[in-house]
């Protein structure tokens, strides 16, 4: 069964504790519902606060709607990364036991013996030591985990990113969540206006494994290769990336979170009015209001710049829509 449409799914199995009740409609003040949203990935993540920005359009188009979210970062690291760092014990909070914990501290322990220059194991040492002390009281499941692709998604079916989803994703099968693949794709964001569209061979050929792999583990997906592809195919004079800095910039993590709506909830952002992006990478110490292109780190888009990007990563997403059929 296709599952693009998270939302639809989740009327069906979590409708007592998720968005939508008699036919579809959106809750009120009044039947406030609270949605549990684990996002595991890295900067791409992390930068401009995308998970923040993802939840404030998430409960303005969802009037009652509380949109809870954890983050789980290592800058640069893959998800093969994070399962060597222990993050699917955080999928698996609610059932985690304090033995299973000390386990993986011990693990990381002895990776730092081995290597005492893994800061990313010496960071996941402290993160699990703080998770170990938090046992002691119940956590609630995921409703929703994010899965962040990053350069571990290129190499078709032989991309680590095929192997470690999966794993990811028969754990949050295990306590009835639902898995959302962030497809992120950094080697064709345009950090300079183009001239003509980019070759989509390389990026459908891609769009087709995640779409394969989503169908396998019953996920949903931000496909931001074509959602990307239709910006630079439309609006050509449009930037994606910063010049200075390799990632997202402020117009991309803005089609960003209005891809993860559609993923979400299986709509489009379109008419939504949250219009503000700030990036958290400023230029320097002098220039914190600046971001690494001495652009302001704060961008704020007008009505028709939201108009025109909301429809763009629908339009995106309901192209990876056809391909996944």
């Amino acid at each position: 069964m296709n599952s693009f449409f998270l939302g639809r799914r989740i009327v069906a199995v979590l409708i007592a504790a998720l968005l939508f009740i008699g036919g579809g409609s959106r809750t009120n003040a009044a039947e406030a519902k609270t949605l549990r949203v684990l996002f595991i990935g890295n900067s791409f993540t992390g930068r401009h606060n995308l998970s923040q920005v993802v939840k404030a359009m998430a409960e303005e188009g969802n009037p009652g709607l509380h949109f809870e979210v954890t983050t789980v970062i290592y800058g640069g690291r893959t998800l093969k990364d994070h399962w060597r760092l222990g993050s699917q014990n955080i999928v698996r909070l609610a059932t985690l036991t304090a033995e299973e914990e000390r386990a993986t501290i011990a693990s990381l322990e002895d990776t730092i013996a081995r290597d005492a220059k893994d800061t990313f194991a010496v960071s996941a040492v402290a993160r699990h030591r703080e998770l170990l002390k938090s046992l002691s009281k119940p956590h609630p499941k995921w409703d929703v985990v994010v899965l962040q692709s990053y350069r571990d998604d290129v190499a078709g079916d032989a991309s680590s990113y095929v192997e470690y989803a999966p794993k990811f994703a028969a754990l949050i099968k295990a306590q009835g969540g639902r898995t959302v693949l962030y497809e992120t794709t950094p080697d064709t964001q345009n950090a300079a206006p183009l001239t003509a569209a980019p070759d989509p061979a390389p990026i459908l050929a891609k769009a087709r494994t995640i779409a394969a792999l989503a169908r396998r583990i019953d996920a949903s997906v931000v496909p931001m290769s074509l959602v990307a592809l239709q910006c630079q195919t439309v609006r050509p004079d449009l930037t994606l990336r910063f010049v200075n800095d390799g990632h997202l910039n402020q117009t991309m993590a803005y089609l960003t979170a209005c891809t993860f709506q559609a993923a979400l909830f299986g709509r489009s952002a379109e008419g939504l009015r949250i219009d503000t992006v700030t990036d958290t990478r400023y230029l320097d110490a002098t220039h914190r209001d600046q971001d690494r292109d001495r652009q302001p780190l704060r961008r704020m888009f007008s009505a028709q710049e939201r108009v025109a990007l909301q429809r763009i990563a629908w339009d995106g997403f309901q192209r990876f829509r056809k391909i996944s059929e």
